[in-house]
């Protein structure tokens, strides 16, 4: 008997039938069909590549910036009974190693992998045995150097086509037509095929507000919305500060960023979802990935800088079909601050190369030299010893790693790093006080070619349970190897890092396109423009505007949002103001 999706679907998710275009862009997927698949934040992206992957031989690799949704839908899959595996930042090669070979022979459906690592020599030695039925990008709109958030490593998906037989099933929530038929070219699809879902969400209540007074405004949307709510806003100190007076007006509320360590964000995540926690305040670092189905109100306190950042935010509430509000506050200042982001996200040419060369000075490393690097980055710290500004720093690295000269990795979880110091001849002349410390050097030095001459990433895990102690009782060791002069010890750490692609060039010859740079302002400053004229608009239903924008041009006005209800009090005021002259209460000059 021949397997059929809705089969898939009902086994293993329980659902009796798909939602909106599901069965149209898996029915693609199993043809062997490439297919782009656009679909609204919370419209189910998921199943249309999970059905399909279940339906073949082989693995699903999926390619995803979201190491939160690796996490979360690893542990969904499970949770049903199918294998999958997640390989991500700040994993050690070891990790990375041994998922690769689970995922080679070990019978697993699902590999997910962050885009970084496709270009690493140890995923594509595995690329031979991995036998790979599609090839699954998320967010897809990434690839696109149009898009609002273009990340250079998607680039390196188009070079898995000529390694890999097998479809492609692109998926994302938020891409304009350019960017859609940009995708199309950059993943070689072997024919067209462009699925679109209905972008509208009917039960998600766009409402914008210009005001001074955001505070005041903020608490009558949480005392007058009950349920579970997000608030976005623009910089980590402000999720503190917002976050703490939410507190002492009675909301349970905690403050969510990238600067906050792994645990924490885990921890807070986790309480937010279960509802110990009703508000999260947080920069765009939070919700990606993240579905929780109840959430009734997404606030914005700032200005967001594009249409496409918007709605994908706004998006994330009412994924469970269920009135839910998407509030924008702005005011005069939101304006003002957005016209200067423009213009410090594009420095000139002149202040990205002299960047350029202060990151290699910063990090020692000489001419001629660096290729492949990897050195921990602190912006703040590096600002400070060149008297840079902070802001037009960061947009200048960006720049270098749009056009493929670094990576800037932000808020990575480094493992920890040793180095054996002493030369091998010596080291065994040392008296060392534990015998442990002996069997650990050894294991070092059989398992870590180059330990004596780099700092290299240790699982600490798989040395503690070869030594027969505990994770801290290694750390401890490890540190008492270092204050012994023995090791040099990078305990585990979570920060920024930036990756060097080629050695470093003498001034003058950075080859950076400025074409293509021109281009990039130009369409950032076309979003920009586009989200100022979205809470400046005074007539236009606020969802059909988002459904203009995104190429929906048959939407209706939904009724629901500021504008559409202010037409119909001013409809309902006509009314009864009518009615009044005829009973002959009002002239009709009053109307």
């Amino acid at each position: 008997m021949e397997i059929r999706p809705i089969d898939i679907l009902q086994k293993f998710w329980g659902y009796d039938e798909f939602r909106q275009v599901q069965e149209e862009i898996i029915n693609a997927a199993v043809g062997g069909k490439d297919v782009l698949a656009l679909m609204p934040t919370g419209g189910g992206k998921s199943i249309c590549f999970q059905v399909p992957a279940m339906m073949k031989e082989g693995l699903a690799l999926v390619i995803t910036p979201l190491i939160a949704l690796m996490k979360d839908q690893v542990r969904n899959l499970e949770k049903r009974g199918i294998r999958a595996l997640a390989i991500y930042s700040g994993m050690s090669r070891r990790e990375v190693d041994l998922a690769l070979n689970n995922a080679a022979f070990g019978n697993y459906k699902f590999l997910y992998v962050s885009p970084e690592r496709l270009n690493t020599s140890l995923f594509k030695s595995y690329l031979d045995v991995l036998d790979i039925n599609c090839i699954v990008v998320d967010e897809a709109h990434c690839i696109s150097q149009w898009g609002y958030d273009f990340r250079p490593d998607y680039l390196k998906i188009g070079e898995l086509r000529t390694k890999i037989e097998a479809p492609v099933i692109a998926l994302t929530a938020t891409a304009t037509p350019a960017v859609a038929e940009d995708i199309v070219e950059k993943l070689s699809f072997r024919e067209k095929l462009i699925i679109k879902g209905d972008y509208s969400r009917p039960n998600l209540y766009y409402i914008v507000r210009n005001v001074e007074d955001k505070y005041g405004q903020l608490l009558s949307v949480c005392h007058g919305v009950a349920g579970t709510g997000i608030v976005y806003v623009r910089s980590r100190k402000r999720t503190e500060e917002l976050s703490e007076f939410l507190l002492q007006n009675g909301i349970e509320a905690a403050a969510y960023h990238a600067g906050l360590g792994a645990m924490t964000r885990m921890r807070r995540q986790e309480d937010w979802k279960e509802g110990r926690i009703r508000v999260m305040v947080c920069t765009n670092a939070f919700g990606m990935g993240i579905d929780k189905p109840d959430v009734r109100f997404v606030v914005h306190f700032s200005l967001p800088e594009s249409p496409e950042a918007y709605f994908q935010e706004a998006g994330r509430g009412g994924r469970d079909g269920k009135v839910s509000y998407a509030v924008l506050l702005w005011n005069k200042n939101d304006v003002r601050r957005l016209e200067q982001v423009a213009e410090v996200s594009f420095p000139d040419f002149g202040y990205i190369e002299d960047i350029y060369q202060k990151l290699h000075v910063y990090a020692e490393i000489i001419y001629d030299k660096g290729e492949g690097r990897q050195v921990r980055f602190d912006l703040f710290e590096f600002c400070k010893r060149f008297h840079l500004e902070r802001s037009k720093t960061y947009y200048a690295i960006k720049a270098l790693e749009r056009d493929g000269h670094l990576t800037y990795a932000e808020s990575v979880d480094i493992p920890t790093r040793v180095k054996i110091l002493p030369d091998r001849t010596v080291l065994y002349s040392i008296d060392l006080p534990d015998p442990k410390m002996v069997a650990f050097l050894d294991l070092l030095m059989r398992k870590c070619p180059g330990i004596f001459t780099y700092a290299l990433p240790v699982d600490e895990e798989y040395y503690a349970s070869q030594l027969g102690m505990a994770v801290p009782a290694l750390r401890q060791m490890m540190y008492q190897l270092a204050l012994l002069h023995v090791l040099a010890y990078i305990p585990q750490d979570h920060a920024d890092v930036i990756v060097f692609h080629h050695d470093r060039l003498i001034p003058g010859n950075l080859n950076f396109d400025l074409e293509q740079y021109g281009l990039l302002k130009k369409n950032f400053m076309r979003r920009k423009d586009a989200m100022i004229a979205y809470v400046s608009e005074t007539d236009t239903c606020r969802a059909k505007f988002l459904m203009a924008y995104f190429g929906q041009q048959y939407a209706e006005d939904c009724g629901k949002c500021d504008l559409c209800r202010m037409k119909q009090n001013g409809k309902d005021r006509m009314e009864q103001l009518r009615e009044r002259i005829d009973d002959g209460d009002l002239p009709s000059y009053e109307i």
